[in-house]
C-alpha cells in the first residue's frame, strides 16, 4: 500500500512519521520513504507506480511514502535527524548531499556501479569520493530567443560548438536595446535563494573564477576574489547599470513569452510555456562563453539512504528497481526534466533525438557543472547570493568579494575543514 499525504507533517510529528523502517514480524519489512514532492502530481504519480510495482514484485519489503511540500521538507529532515528518527529513504537537492553526508544523515549509497555509471554525472551525489545519492533527472539552463528577432537584427545564432563570445553577447544586448527592447535580457535576478548560485556561479566559472578552491575545498581565496572573479562581477554589475538586465521582472518567463525582452536566461521547466507562446520561432541556445567555455548549473533532486535505516538492503533493492529507463522516462515527460540516462532520453517524447527539447540534453551533457561538493556549500551559497546582490545594487566589487571570501573561510575553519 502506498500512502501519499499532500500536506506536510508538523515538525513535532516527525517522530511518528519517520521510524526508519518497521519490522512486521513474519511479514515484509516496512521501509519509510520521504519526498519533497507534495504539490507535484506528475512526479508523485510516477513514485506511486514504482512503489506499487516494487511492492508487488517481491515479499520481503513494503515501501510506504510520505510527501512534504518542498518549503517544509528540509526542516522536517533536520528535525527528524535531531530526534534520531529519519525515514529509511529520503530525497535531497544535489548540492546539499555533501552536507548531509558529513552530518551523518545519509550513508554511502552502495548501488550497483553499473547504475550510477549510466547516469549523467550531475545526477550522482559524491562526498569524499563516495557516492551518497543518485537521481532520475537533471535540469538545465539555456538562453531562449526568437530566431526572427536575431535574424532581423543581424545577430549570429550561436551553437554549442560556436557559442557567443562575451564581446558578441555584449554586442547583441546593445543591438537589441537599440532595436527597442528597453531591457533586452531577462537574467532572472528577481528570484532569490539557491537560484543565484545555480544560475550565476557557472558564469563565474566560465570566466575562470569559482566559489571555492576545488583542489583543497578549504578556502575561497583566489577563486571568488581573484582577477577573473572581479572581471566577471564587473561585467555583471555593468549589465544592470546599462539596463541590459533588471531585477524588477516577474519570476518565470512571462516577459520573454510576451516579447517584452528579447533573450531569457531560464530553465527547462519554462520551456513548454515558451514553446506554446513562440512556437517554431523559439531557439534554445547555449550560454555565452565568458572566457574558458560555457557552463551551466547541474545537480537536481536525488535519493539516498539514511544512516539509521535498519534495512539498507531493502532500500537499495527498491532504488535499483526504480532506476529502470521506463520510470526515468516517465519522470522526464511528466515533469519536463532531462532524463539521467541516454536510454530514457531516447524513449522520451520531449528529449529523444528528434524531441522538441533535445537541445537541453546536449547542453547538460556538454556544459553542466556541479556546485562544490563540500559540506560548506550551504554557507557558500548564501554568502555568494548576498555578495552578488550587493554588487548588482552598486557595492564595490573587490571589497565585497573579499568580504565573502572571509565569511566562507571563517566557516570552513570553524568546522575543521569539513573533513578535507
Amino acid at each position: 500500500m502506498t500512502i501519499v499525504s499532500v500536506s506536510a507533517l508538523t515538525l513535532t510529528g516527525c517522530g511518528q512519521a519517520g521510524q526508519g523502517d518497521v519490522d512486521n514480524g513474519d511479514g515484509p519489512a516496512e521501509i519509510t520513504m520521504w519526498t519533497h514532492s507534495a504539490g507535484n502530481p506528475g512526479e508523485l504519480e510516477v513514485y506511486e507506480q514504482i512503489i506499487a510495482d516494487f511492492n508487488a514484485s517481491q515479499d520481503d519489503y513494503q515501501v510506504v511514502t510520505e510527501a512534504f511540500p518542498q518549503g517544509a521538507y528540509n526542516d522536517a529532515i533536520v528535525a527528524a535527524a535531531a530526534a534520531n528518527d529519519l525515514p529509511c529513504l529520503l530525497d535531497m537537492d544535489g548540492p546539499i548531499v555533501p552536507n548531509w553526508a558529513w552530518a551523518g544523515y545519509v550513508q554511502p549509497l552502495g548501488l550497483d556501479p553499473a547504475i550510477t555509471d549510466s547516469l549523467l554525472p550531475t545526477a550522482v551525489g559524491i562526498y569524499q569520493d563516495e557516492v551518497y545519492s543518485a537521481g532520475y533527472w537533471d535540469a538545465a539552463l539555456a538562453i531562449f530567443a526568437r530566431q526572427s528577432v536575431l535574424d532581423d537584427n543581424g545577430i549570429r545564432i550561436p551553437t554549442v560548438d560556436e557559442p557567443w563570445s562575451l564581446d558578441e553577447f555584449d554586442e547583441a544586448l546593445s543591438t537589441l536595446q537599440d532595436a527597442g527592447y528597453d531591457t533586452p535580457l531577462d537574467i532572472g535576478a528577481e528570484d532569490a535563494g539557491e537560484w543565484w548560485s545555480y544560475a550565476y556561479s557557472p558564469m563565474l566559472q566560465s570566466a575562470g573564477g569559482d566559489l571555492i578552491d576545488r583542489d583543497t575545498m578549504l578556502t575561497a581565496e583566489g577563486a571568488l576574489n581573484g582577477p577573473e572573479a572581479v572581471d566577471f562581477f564587473t561585467w555583471f554589475a555593468g549589465a544592470f547599470e546599462q539596463g541590459w538586465a533588471s531585477d524588477s521582472g516577474t519570476i518565470g518567463n512571462e516577459e520573454f513569452n510576451s516579447d517584452e525582452v528579447a533573450l531569457s536566461y531560464t530553465g527547462v521547466w519554462n520551456a513548454m510555456d515558451s514553446l506554446d507562446a513562440v512556437g517554431d520561432d523559439l531557439l534554445i541556445l547555449p550560454p555565452p562563453d565568458f572566457g574558458t567555455g560555457p557552463a551551466i548549473g547541474g545537480g537536481s533532486w536525488q535519493w539516498g539512504i539514511s544512516s539509521t535505516c535498519s534495512s539498507p538492503d531493502g532500500a537499495r533493492a527498491y532504488l535499483e528497481f526504480s532506476f529502470a529507463d521506463e520510470y526515468i522516462t516517465e519522470f522526464a515527460d511528466n515533469q519536463v526534466v532531462i532524463p539521467a540516462t541516454e536510454g530514457a532520453a531516447e524513449a522520451s517524447e520531449h528529449f529523444s533525438s528528434d524531441g522538441d527539447l533535445r537541445p537541453f540534453v546536449e547542453l547538460s551533457q556538454r556544459f553542466a557543472v556541479l556546485r562544490p561538493e563540500t559540506p560548506a556549500y550551504p554557507v557558500i551559497s548564501s554568502t555568494f547570493e548576498k555578495a552578488a546582490k550587493d554588487i548588482m545594487n552598486g557595492a564595490d566589487v573587490g571589497s565585497t568579494l573579499d568580504g565573502a571570501v572571509a565569511e566562507i573561510d571563517t566557516n570552513i575553519e570553524s568546522n575543521d575543514g569539513y573533513g578535507f
